[in-house]
């Protein structure tokens, strides 16, 4: 912080309160002091450069609104750095001042922002204070205004296409109805009352649900559904009419087709915001009462790239009506056998309470028996380790697919396997990574792919190496799966000509798998609960039967 002051010559002390302008500095105090304008000031300054509103505020005429006014701009602005220089002080005679700020914000990424204003002390009782105007924050802010910094995104938004080139998901407006404890003097009567007004729309959101939610979050106001525009008219009434209950407007990221839920449109909405984020702006504005935004600084990147993706429309369609066949949670998921594509993935509403994911690894029990027992011989007769084997199939190694992985600290996905034919442990895209292999495998194409859904944008192979892929491997477990298809557990199903799978379980509480290989296509199914390889079975009997 700077301060520019007229000094006055040491002598003309004793004469200085006669004239009309006299230097702040030249007969009053040290320079910690408040006895003067300058002091005044120089603190309301350093106080607002620790972002201190109330310390600001107490050196102001009206600390009261001066305290609201600063507190709602510095935390609207959010700057990681504020510099307020004092310009040009200068006292008179009469017991009031004059003086100039020039005040700096400063963010991440070398945004920054300055502006310049001017203001006025008067002398008091209780000692030299700053006349609060809003101007001393911008010229021209009026009462009850502030300044703010905002992100800006770049129209029109991206969206998230499917295979065909066809519209997945894309930004729609959407109403978040929120319920806040705090605000209803009855929160059981506010939920049932909720419960009963979104029904039309969301029957699946019950009291139950809604109390769970506050469960969680005591105290705290929760997000109970989050509803479309056309959804809203379907209401017979306005949720806010109940106590506690305020509908905040929203842009989310939403399926085209509302019968395409997936789990993969979490990793797809993180990979689009990421796009959203690089070409994101910023602006510097001043609001208040009566007077729309006005833009003082800031800049605006172009318009991301749409998210081009495997994902195919009517392959995500019948794995959804496939995933609801069973009773217990069943999560299903298809490749492109040649190329390693996602082509879609869909779990039931047990999986959905599961969090059931791509990413988590789970015990698969005897389901890899047949591929066991060839990496145990393959490793044995080329005198290699049995990780390095486990690797260029896919199973020793941990994938992050951009647009559908999210590795977490509790999650990490495969990083390295030991070849333990008891207990081993994979996630769905290991086994998925898998089955491509040995698919390319059938067609001459000696060579192991890692999984990805995004268009041009390479999957990250961890913990091991994925490579060349030997006949004398593979073969013998395509036979296994063609013998498992045709005499042994997986037998029964139908519509599935050429079909080549492994199933298995975990015990009998589970889970189950079944790896599937049949026209064109890699399925994995995975299943939890009692006789979850059956289930496991009927999942598979259901896509056969609709795809």
């Amino acid at each position: 912080m700077k301060i520019w002051v007229r000094r006055a010559p040491k002598m003309a002390c004793a004469v200085a309160t006669c004239g009309l302008v006299v230097a702040i500095s030249a007969c009053g105090g040290t320079s910690g002091e408040t006895k003067d304008a300058a002091g005044a000031v120089r603190e309301f300054a350093a106080a607002m450069e620790r972002q201190d509103a109330g310390g600001a505020a107490k050196f102001t005429t009206a600390p009261g609104q001066a305290g609201e006014a600063l507190t709602e701009t510095l935390q609207s602005m959010d700057a990681e750095h504020v510099d307020m220089e004092v310009q040009n002080p200068v006292q008179y005679s009469d017991g009031t001042a004059s003086f100039g700020l020039t005040t700096t914000w400063r963010w991440d990424e070398d945004r920054t922002f300055e502006t310049t204003s001017s203001g006025t002390a008067r002398h008091l009782s209780t000692g030299w204070k700053i006349t609060w105007d809003p101007s001393i924050i911008y010229p021209g802010l009026p009462y009850g205004g502030q300044l703010r910094e905002i992100r800006t995104d770049a129209s029109p938004a991206p969206t998230v296409n499917s295979r065909s080139g066809k519209t997945f998901m894309y930004l729609q407006p959407v109403n978040e109805i929120i319920l806040d404890p705090n605000e209803t003097e009855d929160v059981r009567r506010s939920v049932r009352a909720l419960a009963r007004t979104i029904e039309p729309i969301a029957p699946l959101i019950t009291t139950q649900v809604i109390s769970e939610k506050l469960a969680e979050a005591p105290g705290e106001a929760i997000t109970a559904v989050t509803l479309r525009d056309p959804d809203m008219e379907v209401l017979r009434s306005d949720p806010e009419a109940v106590p506690g209950v305020v509908i905040r407007k929203a842009g989310m990221l939403v399926t085209k087709d509302r019968r395409l839920s997936s789990p993969l449109e979490s990793g797809l909405t993180n990979y689009w915001q990421a796009i959203r984020n690089a070409t994101a702006g910023w602006q510097v504005q001043m609001v208040g009462p009566g007077i729309k935004p006005r833009k003082l600084a800031g800049e605006q990147g172009p318009p991301g790239p749409d998210v081009q993706t495997t994902v195919d429309q009517s392959v995500q369609l019948t794995l959804g009506d496939a995933a609801v066949e069973v009773g217990q949670p069943a999560t299903i998921m298809a490749l492109d056998a040649a190329t390693g594509a996602i082509l879609a993935m869909a779990r039931n509403s047990y999986a959905i309470d599961r969090g059931t994911n791509v990413d988590t690894v789970y015990p698969v029990g005897t389901t890899l028996n047949p591929v066991l027992t060839e990496v145990d011989r393959t490793a044995n007769a080329n005198q290699e380790s049995s990780d390095a084997v486990m690797d260029r199939l896919g199973l020793g190694v941990q994938f992050t697919v951009p647009g559908a992985s999210a590795p977490s600290e509790d999650q990490p996905g495969v990083a390295t396997v030991d070849f333990r034919p008891d207990g081993i442990g994979m996630s769905m895209m290991n086994m998925g990574a898998l089955g491509v292999a040995l698919a390319r495998s059938s067609m001459g194409q000696m060579t192991s792919v890692a999984p990805y859904i995004v268009k041009g944008v390479s999957t990250t192979v961890a913990g091991g190496q994925l490579g060349e892929l030997d006949a004398a491997t593979t073969a013998p477990i395509l036979r296994a799966m063609t013998t498992v298809a045709k005499t042994g557990d997986a037998s029964d199903l139908t519509g599935a000509p050429g079909l080549k799978a492994l199933v298995g379980t975990n015990g009998p509480q589970g889970p189950g798998w079944f790896l599937g290989l049949q026209g064109g296509k890699v399925i994995v199914i995975y299943t939890e609960g009692d006789r979850s390889g059956t289930a496991a079975l009927q999942v598979a009997q259901k896509y056969f039967r609709i795809k």
